[in-house]
């Protein structure tokens, strides 16, 4: 048998899952609202409630619902970040910086996924995320900002965690992203929020690649999903640049802690359940 041709291959990437129903339709783009909402808001990639939402409302298999969320974080992330860009809350130079390093350290991470357990790495994702989601909360009534100029080599350390927990869990990063600029660095929260969205649409697009390669991705749900994700990201985003300072780092805050809980939680139980 003769090896395939570009064409053939070009073709396995795009070939798309079974025309939805209205039901199905309606369901895959109100997901994307959602998540794009969030993504906004709070600067992440959008996945930690498109997986779920395409796993338990539309019934993809687990690693679809895990990859497809991925080539809909790229234009998702991307609307986020030209709207806080155009706000004028966007550091291109930490972006540049975490996107070097967070791109090296996704395809490690996507490399490692047969070889790392995935829970007890979500069990230390979330102790971190906790730790800098309680400083986000602090520094809502703490106004003295960080006592550091912040260096390139924090920035590449910051990319070089966001990129392998991206890689490895399939998420955009801004999880990791978020809460270290405007918690560890004490960066203001809606430039941080602008420059996570910014970096994680560098950082998806090895994962996107990988997956769409091994035919992980439904893009018929790609397509459903980024109608809704698209002007999601964006009205989240204009919400958070509306908002004060303060109600911000409380809310976001608030939102990191819980998901923090939510993954300490469900993967401690799926470890010792073992």
């Amino acid at each position: 048998m003769s090896a395939p041709t570009g064409a053939a291959l070009i073709a396995g990437m795009i070939a798309v899952g079974d025309v939805p129903t209205l039901l199905e339709a309606v369901l895959g783009i109100t997901i994307g609202l959602v998540s794009g909402v969030l993504a906004g808001l709070f600067g992440v990639g959008g996945g930690i409630v498109m997986t779920p939402g395409l796993q338990v409302l539309l019934g993809a298999p687990p690693i679809v619902a895990l990859a497809t969320p991925l080539p809909v974080i790229l234009p998702t992330a991307l609307t986020g970040a030209h709207t806080y860009r155009r706000a004028g809350e966007l550091d291109l130079r930490a972006a540049a910086w975490m996107t070097g390093s967070g791109v090296l350290a996704s395809v490690l991470g996507a490399l490692l996924t047969r070889f790392v357990d995935p829970h007890l790495l979500l069990v230390v994702t979330a102790l971190l995320l906790a730790y800098q989601a309680v400083g986000i909360l602090r520094g809502s009534r703490d106004r003295r900002g960080p006592s550091f100029r912040p260096t390139a080599m924090m920035f590449i350390a910051i990319g070089l965690v966001a990129g392998f927990v991206s890689g490895l869990l399939g998420i955009g990063g801004g999880l990791v992203m978020v809460p270290m600029l405007a918690g560890w660095l004490g960066m203001p929260l809606k430039r941080a929020l602008g420059t996570s969205l910014l970096a994680i649409v560098a950082l998806v697009i090895p994962g996107t690649i990988t997956h769409a390669l091994l035919g992980h991705i439904d893009w018929m749900l790609v397509a459903l999903v980024t109608i809704g994700s698209v002007p999601g990201a964006r009205l989240g985003a204009h919400v958070a640049l509306g908002a004060r300072e303060r109600t911000l780092r409380l809310s976001v805050g608030a939102f990191l802690f819980v998901i923090a809980i939510a993954y300490g939680v469900s993967e401690t139980a799926a470890l010792l359940g073992r």
